[in-house]
């Protein structure tokens, strides 16, 4: 780790500033305070840590870019076989890019939608998840940062660019008088 390395935590992007000793520094401004879970960060609270993906790295999960679109809050665990079910409620603008068996970062990590209703969704936590992860350690209340798919974000993006170009109609009284029409 270098100064100027970015690291994710909780699913958020920051930069490094200083580190040494077993620990790092970064700027947090305020917006990220306002519209994430770190402002409930306390010392000693555990955290996910990510650095960032190179390129030609393996990708074990979807491409998450550690800008959160929203913070969910934990609504329902429910315990399945080795697994847990989890529920989360979620904002309408991380909604509208849940779809079943799609791919959504909680504080930061892939995870798969099982199902999901008008505002909330559920992933279900493997042992092995629950373990390497703060999520294994989360109750009902808390909150979560929560970052949709990048791939609906963009075929929404294209989508809306579509839509917004001047429509131009090719059929002018020229084009049906010279096609035999008038």
């Amino acid at each position: 780790m270098k100064v100027g390395d970015s690291i994710a935590v909780n699913g958020v992007c920051l930069t490094v500033t200083t580190f040494g000793d077993g620990a790092f520094t970064a700027d947090v401004m305020a917006e990220t305070l306002a519209k994430t879970n770190l402002r409930e960060l306390r010392p000693g609270s555990k955290v996910n840590l990510e650095r960032a993906l190179r390129l030609g790295d393996r990708l074990g999960g979807h491409l998450v870019s550690g800008h959160v679109d929203g913070v969910g809050t934990i609504v329902a665990l429910e315990r399945q076989d080795i697994a847990t079910l989890v529920t989360i409620e979620a904002p309408p603008q991380v909604m509208k890019y849940i779809i079943k068996k799609g791919s959504v970062a909680i504080d930061g990590t892939s995870l798969t939608v099982v199902d999901f209703d008008q505002n909330k969704f559920q992933v279900s936590l493997i042992p092995h998840t629950a373990h390497a992860t703060v999520l294994g350690g989360k109750k009902i209340g808390e909150t979560v940062n929560l970052e949709a798919d990048i791939l609906g974000k963009y075929i929404e993006r294209l989508m809306q660019g579509r839509q917004e170009q001047p429509v131009t109609n090719k059929i002018s009284l020229e084009f049906l008088a010279s096609n035999g029409f008038l």
